[in-house]
């Protein structure tokens, strides 16, 4: 089973992932775990008991902690742990900067989830 960990500060992408990924939860292929901050997915990451996810798919855009710093501080503490930037608001300086901090892959939102399942079960 895969663990993945969802960092979106809309409590509504839960909802979504869920309904999408339902076959594949229910298929025991993936764990989806969520996180309405990028604070919280930090504090959960550093905690001794957290089971380190195989996969974070994180919101670019939120209050607070941001997903670039997000994943800055992600690649510092696990550098092989792939982390796959999301956006609403799609720019070329994004995409350079999450690029230039070792994100795994960049997309765009409304999200592709065909292309999203190929690469999270090809992984």
């Amino acid at each position: 089973m895969k663990r993945i960990m969802v960092v979106d500060d809309e409590q509504d992408t839960q909802t979504l992932f869920e309904q999408r990924f339902r076959r594949e939860i229910k298929a025991a292929l993936v764990d989806l775990i969520f996180f309405f901050s990028a604070e919280t997915a930090l504090f959960y990451l550093q905690s001794p008991q957290a089971a380190t996810p195989e996969l974070i798919l994180s919101d670019i855009n939120m209050p607070g902690l941001g997903g670039l710093e997000l994943l800055r501080r992600v690649k510092a503490l696990y550098q092989d742990l792939p982390v796959i930037m999301v956006t609403a608001y799609s720019n070329n300086q994004n995409y350079q900067i999450a690029m230039e901090n070792g994100a795994d892959d960049y997309i765009s939102k409304p999200i592709d989830f065909r292309a999203l399942k190929a690469k999270v079960l090809e992984e």
